[in-house]
């Protein structure tokens, strides 16, 4: 299935939800692209580590191929900015070069930035939240699957609301978003309400195509998953084993653009 234009479900008469794919490689932009994804997190390493920065080489050649052919825009490519694998509370040297990388990825032309630091209590870090939401410049925020690891996920809301972020990714603290469902659709619910609109809540974490429709059932602004593929690829010693490399799926993707299309529609 193939769509043009990234206006989402409204212009297809339903509620406005969009489809936002991680990806890894320019390829994976262009199937964003193919099935009318309104925005890619570009990162690298997604199964691995949970995705990290990707480098300065594959962001370019990511918006390159998101700005479409014949004057058909592609989709927005937000950048994750982690620098290494493993917990969310950072020193100031990882803090520091998360704020080198905002700012670098927004001058290259990155429509946003998606970024999550906690303190050692387990509470958003507003300081280094207000280091990186001025370093955006203006670009939208983001903030990754770190909200999951809060305690308090409704006051978190609230706390990055005020701190400038417009998107929180998250599963509802679940290992998988279906199985969060319940919490997504109260975050989504004072998102809408008592926040204004201000913050959206975006159901990522595990997301299969057959989960499409209950999530936007909760009240969700948007639904990520990676739609990936895995290409077997024995690289031998020295390559990584045996284990291949991940890749954007078409038919994946396709299949999660129709079912929210589907669930808007009905919804």
């Amino acid at each position: 299935m193939t769509t043009s234009g990234y206006e989402g479900a409204t212009a297809r008469g339903g509620r406005d939800v969009a489809l936002e794919l991680a990806v890894q490689d320019p390829q994976g932009v262009r199937v964003a692209a193919s099935v009318g994804a309104r925005r890619v997190e570009l990162c690298v390493g997604l199964g691995a580590t949970g995705g990290l920065t990707p480098s300065a080489g594959l962001l370019a050649a990511a918006l390159d191929a998101s700005r479409g052919a014949a004057g058909v825009p592609g989709p927005e490519v937000h950048v994750l900015v982690r620098p290494r694998p493993g917990g969310f509370v950072y020193s100031a040297d990882e803090v520091d070069l998360q704020v080198r990388d905002v700012r670098a990825a927004v001058e290259a032309g990155a429509s946003g930035v998606v970024v999550g630091a906690l303190t050692p209590d387990g509470v958003v870090d507003a300081h280094a939240l207000r280091a990186l939401v001025a370093a955006a410049g203006g670009a939208e925020v983001t903030f990754h699957r770190a909200f999951d690891v809060v305690a308090d996920q409704l006051l978190a809301l609230d706390v990055l609301a005020g701190l400038g972020v417009r998107r929180v990714l998250t599963s509802g603290g679940a290992p998988r978003s279906i199985d969060g469902a319940r919490r997504l659709g109260e975050l989504a619910a004072r998102a809408r309400g008592p926040l204004g609109g201000v913050v959206q809540v975006m159901a990522g974490g595990g997301v299969r195509v057959e989960d499409v429709a209950a999530l936007v059932g909760v009240g969700v602004d948007a639904v990520h998953l990676s739609a990936k593929g895995v290409v077997a690829d024995d690289a031998g010693p020295g390559g990584g084993g045996d284990a291949g490399y991940e890749v954007t799926d078409p038919a994946v993707a396709a299949a999660a653009r129709a079912a929210l299309d589907t669930a808007t529609r009905t919804g």
